[in-house]
């Protein structure tokens, strides 16, 4: 979907750039990306350093960046294109799926998203360029980020250790500071994510989505929630900010 996306709007001059935040790398987007098959650009960040940098606090989420490399909105929800009647059907779970990705998936189901606004307002951009009434003025584009103080700050530094531990083999030494960061930085649901990806949980290739503690060792997880467990908390409506003209 956003590759047609892109597709649609090239001839009028805009690009659209993905970022894969995942300390696993290669690893951890390489296939995804390979099967997507994109004609645009396809990054990875190992350490996050776009969540540090433009206030990325969960996926997918957008920032839009003028030609002359001007931010005009900040990191903001970004659902994917909405679905016509031509397009594949949607996705279908196996029967045989374990219960925890069923109700994962329901709870997905439950986030609030404007994707219908959302591309209207992204298609009024391309059309209109600073014209539009959705480029913001850059005391607005400030004003709509946030900030960050000490607490934040620190937050984002154990990250960033935590990955470059992770990097270097060093997964009990990471755990630490992946606590922190969560624990600095709650609002994050890509620094949660990332740590909850990088246990162990079972052999399968969708292991890495399990995000929780084994249903036979739960003594086993290191972390004080996980993906099923704190969305159904704060209630999947709360997920992620709804996107605002």
């Amino acid at each position: 979907m956003w590759q047609a996306l892109r597709n649609k709007y090239a001839p009028k001059g805009f690009e659209l750039v993905a970022v894969g935040l995942d300390t696993l790398g290669n690893d951890g987007c390489r296939a995804f990306i390979e099967a997507a098959k994109p004609e645009h650009p396809s990054l990875i960040d190992r350490h996050h350093v776009l969540a540090d940098l433009f206030g990325v606090i969960n996926i997918p989420s957008s920032v839009w960046i003028d030609e002359h490399g001007v931010i005009v909105r900040p990191a903001e929800a970004a659902p994917a294109p909405p679905r016509d009647a031509a397009s594949p059907p949607g996705f279908s779970m196996p029967a045989e799926m374990p219960q925890r990705f069923k109700d994962i998936m329901a709870e997905a189901a439950k986030i609030r998203k404007d994707a219908a606004g959302y591309h209207a307002a992204l298609h009024d951009w391309v059309e209109k360029g600073a014209a539009s009434r959705f480029a913001l003025a850059p005391d607005e584009v400030v004003a709509r980020s946030r900030p960050r103080d000490a607490d934040h700050a620190l937050g984002h530094a154990h990250f960033a250790l935590a990955a470059q531990l992770e990097i270097e083999g060093k997964h009990a030494a990471a755990i630490p500071h992946f606590r922190e960061a969560h624990r600095l930085v709650p609002e994050s649901w890509t620094f949660r994510r990332q740590a909850w990806s990088l246990e162990k949980v079972g052999d399968s290739p969708l292991a890495r989505f399990w995000q929780g503690p084994h249903p036979d060792r739960p003594e086993d997880w290191p972390y004080a929630g996980d993906w099923l467990s704190d969305i159904r908390a704060s209630g999947a409506e709360n997920y992620s900010e709804p996107w605002r003209p």
